[in-house]
């Protein structure tokens, strides 16, 4: 096998290429889970004998990773003594300017996100923003993009702050033999962060102005209700329009069910029939009056108004995520609300409800589902997570002592690992022990709170980054990539965080940031300079993507909040990428002038 060369590269290298393109191609084109297309690839590697098994399963025993799982624990106390909520409560505000509500916005977001998981900051956000936007009068897509900006460019702040800091400041202290403090991104993150803020209120006009997805279920005129037809009713055997059931005060019939038999749209000369269930939009108030004047009786899974909810039902609001299995589906063909136990009522689509049964509407990424389900059912189950996200939570903690408690143990962690008393991995697992210890959170939840199929995605991007070392493709794209821009170290540096940016915008930053430090490394030895300044470059811009909404969780997260479209983050996201780029370069290079390598 070795003796096989083909453009340079030999066949290992090029399994190693295949695996990852197709490994990307599984990712951006189907609904495969990440972690099991990482287990795929890194199973390929091993079987192929690219990998032996030391290294392919490196990944699992790699300092970064086992700081990340440990890390989530005590991300849940932090959570479950309502830390996140408490700052959120009381930062925000009441800004008399747009400008000023980016600024009160985007710098608690920053901060938060340097030491919690950016997903999780942001998902906490969602709905504050969305309420607070009411209050400012602006609308919510013009802050939620911000939020989501906000938090990647705090991620980068510290090594704990995003998973590819972590990742290649690990890969470089098993390179060197040296640590990367946990502050040495702070400096450059936070001056982007100050440029990102700058621009976002510059380029405000290019935000898009959308109409918020649930603003389409605020009245009670966007609620459709099924009424139906009792045996003994005195219009059977009539037709619609005979019985005055077609256009009535308030809304309009819009389908009829005869058994199993749907209408729609419904016809005037349609005859009436016991057992049918006829579906009205409009007016719920003024709709339900009908059962009084034309005999008619709430159906099996009737509908409310918000204010109508009984104590045993309640409305909740969720939008269908990105690779959701119910894409191109609708929820009259799948057994979806019957093993979940709740109800569809309707479907808004970019802040519009669809006027037509919600059962029959054929889902999109981003549709806004509005829900009658019990108050005490479960959304946040691995099979619901993994296809709605509920902008709403019932799950709301009590601040109390433990809020003060957490808040010192995570102090205390960043402290003791920034002046290097404790290395970082240590003070992680002290942290955690103290989470539990002090009831900041119990067993389950912090068991719960570890995304194993997050880690897999981890150890995974690990790995890949070890193929790509060992057959030699780094060093050949180094060769590469300095054949075409020269020995101009900042030149050098500039293109690979550029070609960095962009391939974060379609794969995980995690993935990026793996598959990019050998490559920064190796052309930095090549140049003869210390690659620590090129690889604190490389932790920005793996984690700046900010053109479209597949580029990071965040962005997912508030896509359909917002009532966003794809094109509207790619309008301001592009310059965005650009705008920090520069930033970057900048100041790693004040910061962190470039030192030659020792002879």
């Amino acid at each position: 096998m070795e003796s096989f060369i083909f453009l340079g590269f030999n066949l290992y290298a090029w399994i190693t290429i295949v695996t990852v393109l197709a490994m990307f191609s599984v990712m951006l084109f189907t609904k495969l889970r990440a972690d099991l297309v990482f287990l795929g690839a890194i199973s390929i590697l091993f079987v192929t004998d690219v990998l032996d098994a030391k290294e392919a399963f490196s990944g699992f025993s790699s300092t970064s990773v086992v700081i990340i799982g440990v890390l989530f624990v005590v991300v849940a106390g932090l959570t479950h003594t309502g830390v996140l909520q408490w700052i959120v409560k009381h930062l925000l505000g009441q800004p008399d300017s747009y400008s000023k509500a980016v600024v009160r916005l985007m710098l608690p977001v920053a901060a938060l996100s340097s030491f919690l998981s950016n997903t999780t900051v942001v998902a906490l956000f969602v709905g504050i923003v969305k309420m607070w936007s009411k209050k400012l009068n602006v609308s919510p897509s013009k802050l939620l993009i911000p939020l989501s900006y906000a938090s990647g460019m705090g991620g980068v702040c510290t090594l704990i702050g995003t998973p590819p800091n972590l990742i290649i400041s690990g890969l470089y202290a098993e390179n060197t033999g040296t640590a990367m403090n946990v502050l040495a991104t702070t400096i450059p993150g936070l001056f982007c962060l100050f440029i990102g803020v700058l621009s976002i209120i510059a380029m405000r006009k290019l935000l898009p102005d959308r109409k918020a997805p649930e603003s389409a279920f605020e009245s009670t005129g966007d609620y459709t209700v099924e009424l139906l037809v009792p045996s003994d009713n005195p219009h059977i055997g009539e037709t619609v329009k005979e019985a005055g059931l077609n256009v009535v005060k308030g809304g309009s019939l819009i389908e009829v069910v005869h058994f199993d038999e749907m209408i729609s749209p419904a016809t005037t000369d349609e005859v009436v029939m016991g057992g049918d269930r006829l579906i009205y939009a409009g007016q719920i108030d003024e709709i339900l009056d009908l059962r009084e004047t034309h005999g008619l009786v709430n159906a099996d899974h009737h509908v409310f108004t918000m204010s109508e909810v009984d104590r045993d039902r309640q409305l909740r609001t969720a939008y269908v995520t990105f690779g959701s299995s119910l894409i191109n589906t609708t929820i009259g063909q799948s057994t979806f609300e019957k093993d979940n136990n709740m109800i569809l009522v309707a479907v808004s689509r970019r802040g519009e409800r669809i006027r037509q049964s919600p059962h029959d509407v054929v889902l999109r990424a981003g549709d806004t589902l509005l829900f009658e389900c019990p108050p005490r059912v479960n959304i946040h189950t691995e099979r619901l997570s993994s296809q709605l996200h509920f902008f709403d939570s019932a799950e709301l903690p009590n601040i109390g002592p433990k809020t003060l408690i957490s808040t010192l143990i995570m102090t205390a962690m960043v402290v003791l690992s920034a002046l290097n008393v404790i290395p970082l991995l240590q003070c992680a697992f002290l942290a955690a022990m103290a989470m539990l210890i002090f009831r900041c959170c119990n067993v389950d939840q912090a068991m719960k709170s570890i995304n194993w199929e997050i880690l897999m995605v981890f150890a995974g991007s690990v790995v890949l980054g070890v193929a790509i070392q060992k057959t030699g493709i780094a060093e050949r794209l180094a060769f590469g990539i300095l054949d075409v821009c020269g020995t101009n170290p900042i030149v050098v540096m500039t293109a690979i965080c550029l070609v960095g940016t962009f391939i974060t915008e379609f794969i995980s930053n995690t993935a990026a940031g793996a598959m990019f430090f050998p490559i920064m490394y190796e052309a930095a030895e090549k140049l003869g300079y210390e690659p620590y300044p090129f690889l604190i470059a490389l932790m920005v811009s793996v984690s700046s993507s900010f053109a479209t909404p597949i580029g990071s969780p965040t962005h997912m997260l508030v896509y359909g909040p917002g009532g966003y479209r794809f094109s509207d983050f790619m309008r301001i996201g592009l310059l965005m990428n650009f705008i920090i780029l520069a930033a970057n370069i900048f100041i790693v290079n004040i910061i962190y002038p470039l030192t030659p390598l020792n002879p």
